[in-house]
């Protein structure tokens, strides 16, 4: 992939095709808005259409508006979005979504498993042994982040590796070093370790096929969810949430992945990173992209040190 333009005013990607699966929401949504934005074709999937919501429970957040946001930001680059309703869990479903692709485009360059979709399985704060947590509940959520994961590249990189240069990322919460502390929580531990191992595994199988497999975290997002749910907060507010959690001063918008994944998908050198986990915080000073308010936060450093460490230091130390 190239990280220059086409030399006809389109983006860098303009002519390669991605696929973001889980694209409803938060992160997901964020990273195929930017890769519209530098040029790319952009299928985005979900569950939650406008004319159906997914167990999730969110409404106003469907792939269709995820697809015209794409659709806008990639105006002058040349890209654009496609919705296509999906469940991953439903491997016929993946199947005919995969076969639309190689149809209508006959390639797919970036492959994002995005999808996730179990916070609402979750409790906060987490609290209690594995045995007092509601199975079904658990085997749910790793379902919901780890089998559809695994449906989505056995489906899609077959198309994917057709062609050298193929970018894979595993999207999860938390990297390896970050992730050797308990998550607290057995299930939710499993299902954000896994897509690390997925992308280890796959940097085996696809670097043999010239094509690149990484795991990528955001640090502390604000997502909807968080925002509206957890700290009644927007974007445009979020610092008020500091006065509930003081640690969320550290905390950064969608933007910062999206560009974090951008800036990987217009690496022209991206094998060098072939099965390591990465999150937005190191990519920005690899890359020198901030976020959307010209920060650069490194939440992972900021919980190593001051939330687990014991270091006395402000979030501002880490922007």
């Amino acid at each position: 992939m190239t990280a220059t333009g086409t030399g006809d005013g389109r983006g860098p990607l303009a002519g390669r095709v991605a696929l973001v699966a889980g694209a409803t929401r938060g992160a997901g949504r964020a990273m195929a808005v930017e890769l519209g934005r530098v040029g790319a074709m952009v299928y985005v999937t979900g569950r939650t259409t406008r004319d159906h919501v997914s167990e999730v429970g969110r409404a106003t957040e469907t792939i269709e508006e995820t697809a015209e946001l794409v659709t806008e930001a990639g105006r002058e680059a040349g890209g654009t979005g496609i919705a296509v309703p999906t469940d991953h869990l439903v491997p016929e479903q993946v199947s005919a979504l995969v076969r639309r692709i190689d149809t209508e485009q006959g390639r797919l360059d970036v492959l994002v498993n995005d999808v996730w979709g179990g916070d609402h399985l979750l409790s906060f704060p987490f609290s209690g042994p594995m045995w007092e947590q509601d199975l079904a509940g658990g085997l749910r959520m790793l379902r919901l982040g780890v089998e559809t994961h695994l449906v989505t590249s056995h489906h899609a990189l077959p198309l994917l590796t057709r062609r050298p240069g193929g970018l894979l990322v595993e999207v999860t919460d938390g990297t390896a070093e970050s992730n050797r502390r308990y998550r607290e929580h057995l299930y939710y531990d499993l299902a954000k370790n896994a897509p690390i191992r997925i992308a280890f595994g796959l940097a085996q199988e696809l670097g043999e096929r010239g094509c690149t497999a990484v795991a990528l975290s955001p640090g502390w997002l604000r997502s909807e969810a968080m925002l509206d749910t957890h700290f009644e907060v927007t974007e445009e507010t979020w610092r008020e949430g500091i006065a509930k959690d003081p640690h969320f001063a550290i905390s950064e918008s969608p933007v910062y992945v999206a560009r974090a994944l951008a800036a990987l998908a217009t690496d022209p050198e991206v094998a060098r990173w072939n099965g390591q986990s990465l999150d937005s915080g190191r990519l920005a000073r690899e890359y020198g992209f901030t976020d959307a308010d010209g920060s650069r936060p490194d939440a992972w450093g900021y919980i190593a040190d001051v939330v687990y460490g014991g270091r006395e230091a402000s979030a501002e130390d880490y922007r």
